[in-house]
């Protein structure tokens, strides 16, 4: 008895067949490592904006009443907390809680610069609250992808926001005491608003130690 085999049609059709079914499966499994890809992207932006917000809250919720001295060489003291609302320095300010798990012979307080800086947000500090002059600070991008930054302080004299600090004296002159109000004066609160390229608008109130 004649035992009947494949006909060229039926492989060929088999062989049709195996050829869609592996291009679907192919398609799929490309499609879920795309799809993988892109939450690992999104996963790391959001874990960027989160650990870069975090070091910002941080930073501000600790500021002290410490002034500092001007690293350019005028001999004067920088307020404790300064922004003139202009360029490209968001804020300057010092903080206390300054980590040291090392046993460092430094102190506990810190001089602290935020910048918006080429689309990211640039946060720079120097290791001592006094630095020597023209002492470059470290640097440290904390956020990227920045359309914009804002930064404005509540006045708690005024209860006005304002975008310079501290307060600028419009008349009058001020007499060494007040100038040393002036210097330690800090706002009570800080509003802090970035504008990111893909999440919007970031915006997050800080109350400031008093």
């Amino acid at each position: 008895m004649r035992q009947r085999g494949f006909t060229i049609v039926e492989v060929m059709v088999a062989l049709f067949i195996a050829a869609i079914m592996f291009a679907i499966g192919y398609g799929a499994i490309n499609q879920a490592l795309r799809d993988r890809d892109s939450i690992n992207v999104s996963q790391q932006r959001v874990s960027e904006i989160q650990r870069g917000m975090r070091v910002v809250a941080q930073d501000l919720t600790q500021i002290v009443a410490r002034a500092a001295r001007d690293t350019s060489g005028t001999g004067q003291l920088m307020p404790a907390v300064f922004a003139n609302g202009s360029d490209n320095i968001l804020v300057t300010f010092t903080r206390a809680g300054w980590t040291n798990p090392a046993g460092l012979p430094r102190p506990a307080e810190q001089r602290v610069r935020y910048r918006f800086l080429d689309g990211s947000l640039v946060r720079e500090y120097w290791n001592a609250v006094d630095p020597a002059l023209n002492t470059e600070p470290r640097q440290r991008i904390l956020i990227t992808k920045v359309k914009s930054a804002e930064i404005r302080f509540l006045d708690p004299a005024s209860r006005n926001w304002r975008t310079d600090w501290p307060a600028a004296q419009t008349s009058g002159q001020v007499n060494p005491a007040q100038a040393d109000i002036m210097l330690l004066t800090r706002p009570l609160l800080i509003e802090f608003t970035l504008v990111l390229e893909d999440w919007g608008r970031v915006q997050r109130l800080f109350e400031i130690p008093t």
